[in-house]
């Protein structure tokens, strides 16, 4: 997306896939009602089911240590397959954690995250165009649709550091 939306958050290593896919959903305001999977390479982790089409690694098992180990290594998440929400996670830098500090922890972002169920980066890009024109023959409905108002360049630190804290 231009102009891009972002978090950074910082994780501890020994963080399984599992619990990473629920931080991801929390930094982006969604609810985890769709599927999702993390792609390493030729690799696919997720939760494994029998209809399953390929092979699918266990996320509950693999650690993000495990999985990135350097600086400015990257995998990617999927999520919605029907939306079609892929983001990418980099590995910025190493650092030993903080005594005291609860992790994860979100230390910075911009702007808001696209509303669950919009319809992927084109049904966003259509949301804002009918929330920004009192004009557009969708206004009304998306406005109630998402609650009243929406400001795209919203972004709250706090808001999604105290989220995170929630997660186990």
């Amino acid at each position: 997306m231009r102009p891009s939306i972002w978090r950074r958050v910082q994780v501890r290593s020994d963080v399984t896939l599992a619990k990473l896919h629920r931080i991801v959903q929390t930094a982006m305001g969604w609810y985890d009602s769709h599927l999702h999977q993390f792609i390493v390479g030729d690799t696919y982790y997720g939760v494994p089911s029998i209809d399953d089409l390929s092979e699918v690694e266990d996320e509950r098992k693999k650690r993000l240590g495990q999985l990135l180990s350097k600086p400015q290594r990257r995998i990617t998440y999927e999520y919605d397959f029907g939306d079609g929400w892929e983001h990418e996670i980099l590995l910025e830098k190493i650092l030993p954690p903080e005594p005291g500090v609860r992790y994860p922890r979100c230390i910075g972002g911009a702007r808001a995250c696209p509303p669950e169920d919009c319809g992927g980066t084109g049904g966003y890009e259509n949301f804002l165009a009918a929330i920004r024109d009192p004009g557009h023959e969708e206004h009304e409905e998306m406005l109630e649709w998402i609650g009243g108002e929406f400001d795209p360049e919203e972004f709250d630190l706090d808001e999604f550091d105290i989220a995170l804290r929630h997660i186990r």
